[in-house]
């Protein structure tokens, strides 16, 4: 009795290959015609085609200018359980048939890994929502230029103290991934960003101190960026502020993070939950799943198909759906991040998590990760405080994540009475990452996204800071 296999949905067929270009179409069919015809067991391609702009202004002339045009194909094959990953940005038919023979006779020659493979055809993504994440607004060089000067104009004009300016960039990028494998999945993905930003100088009127400080605006539409003058004002606002910073005595106080510092917590912590770390015994979250590991406060979710999210997109890098993943429940770690060979190294399911450059094998990322907001202002946090320390900025890389052991320059405020006191640098605070989490006293409710990961302000109830 033959055994009834899954349905194929073969690329030729499907309505997403009316939106590629002939030329493309005729790529990916050969590209894996050829995988197939030199033996294959499995095979993916991912195509990637895009155009980029950048240009950075300094006290009004162009400092820096960069614009790409960028085509490239990867290929992944499988002979069983041996695989292996290469890339090119030739596609004449000859250079193509050459690059895969040799993908194949590479795959053939390394060892076995009984994790590889492809996902299960049935796990592949059947539908592809418009998740908002396109503008096909091209912006010249001149534009690009212009807004980049009236942001930096506006943060020289905020304040006399504003004196110099590191520079103010506006940066856009615009292009389209094709993903299709042997189990006849098609999946097409365009996307759009624009960001601009600004680093103004200000400086002391006695001429005793300067301080630099930054403001920007990323989305994924032209109309969604704030405007120039907006994040000019910002960013002059945040050096001038910073202007008269003090040292602190060492000490164990409270400490709130910022939107920006507690944003790169959150990013430990996707570090600590990617399936790579764990199956490599190299997480503090190792064996952690179902249990408690932040306070009752926190909840974390991994959103890949937010409206206009920066990490949004309706498939993975293997093909797989996307989806919301609440990967801390009220303080409970109730799911890691995984892609397919992670997950099996683990004896879990992909969580859709799978992330891929051009020719090179899928690892784990997050996609729109975030701490879900709170009921309290960044204001009323503060007013918590009778002593302690507001985070703006951190410096340094001092993060253990195996043991989550946490040591890193910071610049901030100090807090009396709940009231911000004085600015403080030349600071580092110090503890572990997993007292941290547990010692999330509040969290704040001015959740923004300006990146893939996300947080509100957090107030932590004590760590070590240490000063002179």
């Amino acid at each position: 009795m033959k055994t009834k296999q899954p349905r194929q949905r073969s690329f030729f067929n499907t309505s997403l290959m009316s939106q590629l270009p002939p030329q493309t179409q005729e790529v990916v069919a050969h590209v894996l015609d050829r995988a197939k015809a030199h033996g294959v067991s499995a095979a993916d391609v991912l195509l990637a085609d895009g155009e980029s702009l950048s240009v950075q202004v300094r006290l009004a002339t162009v400092d820096r200018l960069t614009k790409a045009r960028e085509k490239a194909l990867g290929l992944r094959v499988f002979f069983d359980k041996r695989s292996a990953s290469a890339s090119t940005s030739d596609f004449s038919p000859r250079s193509l048939d050459r690059f895969v023979a040799e993908t194949c006779a590479l795959a053939q020659a390394v060892a076995e890994d009984p994790a590889a493979g492809l996902p299960d055809p049935q796990a592949m993504a059947q539908e592809f929502p418009d998740l908002d994440v396109y503008d096909p607004t091209a912006l010249t060089v001149d534009q690009a230029m212009a807004l980049a000067q009236r942001a930096e104009k506006a943060a020289l004009d905020e304040d006399p103290r504003v004196t110099n300016s590191e520079g103010a960039d506006c940066s856009t990028t615009a292009g389209a991934v094709v993903l299709a494998n042997t189990h006849g999945f098609l999946g097409v993905h365009r996307s759009s960003r624009f960001s601009l930003s600004v680093t103004p100088v200000a400086r002391d009127p006695d001429g005793s101190g300067m301080q630099r400080d930054y403001w920007y605006s990323v989305r994924r539409k032209f109309q969604w960026l704030d405007s120039p003058e907006a994040i000019g004002r910002t960013a002059a606002q945040r050096a001038i502020r910073r202007l008269g910073a003090r040292k602190i005595g060492t000490q164990r106080v409270p400490v709130i993070f910022d939107q920006e510092t507690a944003e790169s917590l959150l990013g430990h912590l996707a570090n600590a939950v990617s399936g790579y770390s764990l199956y490599k015994g190299a997480s503090f979250l190792v064996g952690q799943l179902g249990k408690p590991i932040a306070s009752e406060c926190v909840s974390v979710e991994d959103h890949g198909r937010l409206l206009g999210g920066l990490g949004s997109r309706p498939f993975d890098g293997e093909g797989l759906p996307t989806r919301k993943t609440r990967v801390v429940e009220n303080g409970v770690l109730t799911s890691y991040l995984l892609d397919t060979y992670s997950g099996r190294k683990l004896g879990l399911p992909s969580t859709g998590n799978a992330s891929r450059g051009v020719g090179e094998n899928p690892t784990v990322a997050p996609t729109n990760l975030y701490i879900l907001p709170g009921s309290s202002s960044p204001e009323e946090i503060i007013k918590t405080v009778s002593h302690g320390l507001y985070v703006t900025e951190l410096i340094g890389f001092g993060v253990n994540i195996v043991t989550g052991d946490y040591s890193r320059g910071a610049v901030g405020f100090w807090i009396e009475n709940g009231e911000l006191a004085y600015p403080v640098e030349e600071v580092t605070i110090a503890g572990n990452l997993k007292r941290m989490f547990a010692e999330i006293e509040l969290v704040g409710n001015d959740l923004e996204f300006r990146g893939r990961i996300a947080s509100p302000t957090i107030k932590i109830r004590e760590m070590m800071v240490a000063g002179h």
